[in-house]
C-alpha cells in the first residue's frame, strides 16, 4: 500500500477520523477528544489515493513538541503507517527553531512500539480519557 502523509488544514478528516477511533472504537468521551490545541497544532493526513487513513497532531511547548492524537483506520493497521505517522511527526519537530525533544503520552499497549522508534518511557501510569498511558520522550537532537 501506498500512502501520503502531508501537513493540512483539512482538520474535518482529522476530527473525522479521530471521532471514529478515539470515540467509536475506544469510548472516549466527544468532549475529551477535541481541544483548544487543536487551533494551533500542526495536523498531519495520512491517505490511501484520496482516502484518510490516518492522522497526529503536534502542538508546540518550548522546546518541546508533543505528539498526539495519533490514530490509523483498522483497515491501514500493521501497514507500518502508524510509524511513518510518527517519523513524519519527528521530522516536522526537528524543523522547528528550538525544539530539541519531541513527547508524547502512549496508551499502554503502544509502549512497544513507540520505542521501537526510539521514544523512552518517563513518569508514572496515569489515565488519559479513561485509559492508562505513560508519558514518552525522544531527544531530537
Amino acid at each position: 500500500m501506498s500512502y501520503t502523509i502531508l501537513v493540512t488544514t483539512d482538520h474535518d478528516a482529522c476530527f473525522a477520523l479521530r471521532h471514529q477511533i478515539f470515540v467509536g472504537e475506544q469510548g472516549v468521551p466527544m468532549e475529551e477528544e477535541l481541544d483548544d490545541l487543536d487551533q494551533t497544532a500542526t495536523h498531519l493526513l495520512a491517505k490511501e489515493n484520496d482516502t484518510a487513513v490516518g492522522t497526529a497532531r503536534v502542538v508546540y511547548h518550548g522546546e518541546f513538541a508533543k505528539i498526539g492524537r495519533v490514530c490509523v483506520l483498522k483497515s491501514a493497521r500493521g501497514t507500518g503507517l502508524g510509524a511513518k505517522l510518527i517519523k513524519a511527526a519527528v521530522q516536522i519537530a526537528k524543523e522547528q527553531p528550538g525544539v530539541t525533544k519531541a513527547k508524547l503520552g502512549a496508551q499502554l499497549h503502544a509502549i512497544g512500539f513507540y520505542e521501537n522508534l526510539g521514544f523512552s518511557v518517563y513518569g508514572p501510569i496515569y489515565l488519559d480519557a479513561g485509559i492508562e498511558h505513560r508519558d514518552m520522550v525522544l531527544d531530537l537532537s
